[in-house]
């Protein structure tokens, strides 16, 4: 039986023409040694996977190394502040240290920025100035950093007061370069503790008066809380403030007490202050309170109570004049704003 030869083009290379033309590559596609394959754009579409976790997991990382970096570099700041030797005698707890802010007004902001940022308090000023309505107080205004956050649309008049003029001055250049042309405001360098110009004066009182970071930056913060009370409206006036102080936790406290005075001594801030126990001794009605960073961190919502009635007081606004007397010789008595270079 004869056997039947195998077909040639079975397992044979396809003949190759030398002296033919060279096929497009829009014709070559689909092409191959084994037959057409499907072209791209027949080909059935395959169901796209479900995106990795990846992106996800690696927020988390960041966000986590971003804090522990936070709280390294806290501590680190601390622990410098315990080991450097002070070359003249520390203030007390009921020293004024409000001429610091003098020196550091220019570089305050820039160098409280980040921390802010990384710490949670921009949200949280935002938060406070976004709440205010009415005829509103800003004491402890410092360089202006809660200016950005108003709501002109629901405030009908502005009184920013923080004993530091250079800081005042600061904070009338940002107002003024975000709102231009806006009247209803003015700017008052002295104590929160010290009568107003009878013009900055609402006849019912303020609406809403907001706070951060004055307790930590005036020798007597009870009694500075107390005068808020005294000028905020009685029949609704509303108390809002942003404060550090002592933590939870007092190996915390612990640390923040050796570190305290060297801390005030440099940046006009004593940030072991007993929060609790000052908003107890001020006599104002406590409504809100939420704490954050160790305790730390403090923001509160309070109204007038019982005890803060009386007088508003009257006053007169300052003169250039007298603010650089003021500047000049530091006799000047109260908080500033945002007084925490870390918190």
């Amino acid at each position: 039986m004869s056997k039947v030869p195998s077909s040639p083009s079975a397992n044979a290379l396809p003949y190759k023409n030398p002296h033919a033309k060279p096929t497009p590559p829009s014709q070559q596609l689909g092409k191959s040694r084994r037959g057409p394959l499907p072209l791209p754009f027949t080909s059935k579409p395959r169901p796209s996977p479900l995106l990795p976790a990846a992106p996800r997991r690696k927020g988390i990382y960041i966000a986590s190394a971003i804090a522990v970096y936070a709280f390294t570099a806290y501590g680190f700041y601390l622990y410098t502040t315990l080991l450097a030797e002070p070359d003249h005698p520390l203030p007390s707890q009921d020293t004024d240290v409000a001429d610091r802010y003098h020196v550091t007004a220019k570089t305050f902001d820039a160098s409280v920025s980040s921390t802010e940022n990384i710490w949670g308090m921009t949200r949280l000023r935002r938060r406070l100035a976004e709440q205010a309505k009415g005829h509103v107080l800003e004491v402890s205004v410092g360089t202006g950093r809660n200016g950005v956050y108003y709501d002109l649309d629901k405030v009908k008049s502005l009184a920013f007061v923080d004993q530091s003029g250079p800081m005042v001055e600061i904070a009338r250049k940002k107002w003024n370069s975000l709102h231009p042309g806006y009247q209803h405001c003015s700017f008052h360098t002295q104590s929160a503790t010290d009568p107003l110009p009878a013009s900055a004066i609402p006849e019912t009182g303020f609406t809403t008066i907001v706070q951060t970071m004055g307790v930590c930056s005036t020798p007597a913060p009870a009694a500075t809380l107390a005068q808020l009370g005294r000028l905020a409206d009685p029949n609704g006036g509303k108390l809002l403030l942003l404060e550090h102080g002592r933590s939870y936790y007092e190996w915390i406290n612990w640390i923040l007490d050796k570190a305290a005075a060297k801390h005030a001594d440099k940046h006009g801030c004593w940030f072991n202050r007993d929060v609790g126990r000052v908003l107890e001794e001020s006599g104002l009605v406590i409504e809100k309170v939420e704490r954050s960073q160790f305790g730390t961190l403090w923001y509160v919502e309070a109204r007038p109570g019982a005890r803060s009635g009386g007088k508003l007081g009257e006053g007169k606004e300052d003169t250039s004049e007298e603010r650089g007397k003021k500047e000049g010789n530091g006799d000047v008595t109260g908080q500033g704003d945002e007084r925490s270079t870390v918190l």
